[in-house]
C-alpha cells in the first residue's frame, strides 16, 4: 500500500508542478543556472566514461572475433550499435541518476529541513513549480548530453582500433556505415527524453517530501538513486518492446 501512495503522490506531484507559474523573470534565471549545474557539470564525466567504454566494447568485440572469415568491418558495426542503442542513452542515464539525481535530492531535501521550502509556500509561491520546473526544462536538454556520448563512444572505438590494430580505420568506418538505420537514432533520442524526465521528477519527489533531519538527507539521496535507476531500466524496456518490435 505504501508503493501505491507514493506513485499517487508522485503523479499529484507531477501535475502541481504546472500550476500557478512562477513569473518568466525570476524563472529564466532558475533555468539558467539549473543547466549549468545538470547539464554543463556533466559534460565532463559523460565524456570520459564513453570514450573509454567506446574502446572496450570494441576491444571486446575484437577480441571475440578470431574467425578469419567474420570481415573486421564487423567490429564497427558491433561498437555502433551498442553505442547507439543503449549504452549512451541507458548506461549513462543511469551514471546520470547517480550524479544529477543525488544533486537534485540533496539541494531540495537541504532546503526541506532547513525549512526553506516552507517560507516558500508562505510567500504563496508554488514551492513544486519553483523547484522542480526549471530542473525538468534544462533537462530536456539533456538529448545533447547524450549526443556527445554517442559520438565520443564511437570515436574511442576508432582509437582503440586505430592503435590496437585490431582493425583499420577504414574497416572501422565501414562497418560504422553498414546497415545504418536513422530511426535508431530517432528511437535512442526518444527514450532519452523519457529518461530525462524522471531524472527530473523521481529526485525531487524523494527530496521534497523527504522528512527527518540532516543526516536524512543523504538517505533520501540514496533511495533517490535506486528508485530512478530502477525507472529508467523499466522505461527501457517498455520503450525498446514499442518502438522496436
Amino acid at each position: 500500500m505504501s508503493y501505491l501512495n507514493s506513485i499517487g503522490a508522485y503523479v499529484l506531484m507531477i501535475i502541481e508542478i504546472f500550476k500557478k507559474p512562477t513569473k518568466w523573470s525570476v524563472m529564466k534565471k532558475l533555468i539558467l543556472k539549473d543547466i549549468d549545474d545538470l547539464i554543463i557539470g556533466s559534460l565532463g564525466i559523460v565524456a570520459f566514461i564513453s570514450f573509454f567504454v567506446g574502446s572496450v566494447v570494441t576491444i571486446q568485440t575484437a577480441l571475440n572475433m578470431d574467425n578469419p572469415l567474420v570481415p573486421k568491418s564487423l567490429i564497427g558495426f558491433a561498437t555502433r550499435q551498442s553505442v547507439i542503442l543503449e549504452f549512451a542513452p541507458t548506461f549513462i542515464s543511469i551514471i546520470m541518476a547517480g550524479k544529477v539525481g543525488s544533486f537534485i535530492t540533496s539541494s531540495i531535501g537541504t532546503m526541506r529541513v532547513t525549512e526553506q521550502i516552507d517560507a516558500l509556500e508562505v510567500m504563496g509561491i508554488n514551492a513544486l513549480n519553483y523547484l522542480v520546473f526549471p530542473k525538468l526544462i534544462s533537462l530536456m536538454l539533456y538529448p545533447f548530453v547524450i549526443s556527445i556520448s554517442m559520438f565520443l563512444g564511437i570515436l574511442g572505438g576508432l582509437a582503440a582500433c586505430a592503435f590496437g590494430d585490431f582493425a583499420t580505420v577504414n574497416d572501422y568506418i565501414t562497418g560504422l556505415q553498414d546497415d545504418f538505420t536513422p530511426y535508431h537514432i530517432v528511437y535512442a533520442f526518444i527514450k532519452t527524453i523519457g529518461f530525462a524526465f524522471l531524472l527530473a521528477t523521481i529526485p525531487s519527489y524523494h527530496g521534497y517530501y523527504m522528512k527527518g533531519g540532516a543526516l536524512d538527507v543523504g538517505k533520501a539521496s540514496t533511495v533517490s538513486f535506486v528508485w530512478t535507476s530502477v525507472a529508467i531500466i523499466t522505461l527501457n524496456f517498455i520503450l525498446t518492446q514499442i518502438l522496436l518490435s
